[in-house]
């Protein structure tokens, strides 16, 4: 589970729906990468984290291993 990024969107207000939506991935995707399921490209990481405020790098230190 990535605590940390739920947090981060729920401080600021924000549901699941409308970070993927900003990111142009779908919502199911998103909560994929949220709970810690799915790993997430360079370039969606990148949108998801301007949306979010914080530094996309911060990604590849919670990757997820299978």
């Amino acid at each position: 589970m990535r605590e940390w990024l739920r947090s981060k969107r729920e401080f600021l207000g924000l549901t699941q729906e409308e970070i993927a939506s900003r990111a142009h991935i779908q919502r199911a995707y998103y909560t994929m990468i949220e709970s810690g399921r799915r790993n997430q490209s360079v370039k969606v990481a990148q949108m998801i984290a301007m949306e979010l405020n914080f530094n996309w790098i911060i990604f590849l230190n919670f990757k997820v291993t299978k």
